[in-house]
């Protein structure tokens, strides 16, 4: 991995699920409450910390593109959810927004 340059998209595993977990509620306080919340696959992106572009499946059909940030060690703040796309689909790409 080239430091600065987003992974390939990968499977989402339990970390990013995890990951997708912990800022669910800042979402669903802008959006609305979402009968699924699954991690399908994810890019990240080392920065002064590090940028996870998560693709979580909301319900049968829609997806939502989330992009979270994650601050260094030593700063000991939460995940902060910077930024997301609503109405997506199975086969939209993880692209940077």
């Amino acid at each position: 991995m080239m430091c600065g340059a987003p992974t390939p998209t990968q499977p989402a595993t339990a970390d990013t699920q995890a990951i997708a977990d912990q800022v669910r509620a800042q979402l669903e306080e802008k959006e609305k409450k979402f009968p699924m919340f699954k991690a399908v696959e994810f890019k990240s992106q080392v920065v002064a910390g590090r940028v996870f572009f998560i693709k979580v499946q909301v319900d049968d059909d829609n997806f939502v593109h989330i992009r979270v940030f994650e601050s260094l060690p030593h700063e000991n703040k939460p995940l902060a959810l910077a930024s997301y796309q609503t109405h997506k689909g199975r086969h939209d790409e993880l692209t940077y927004f």
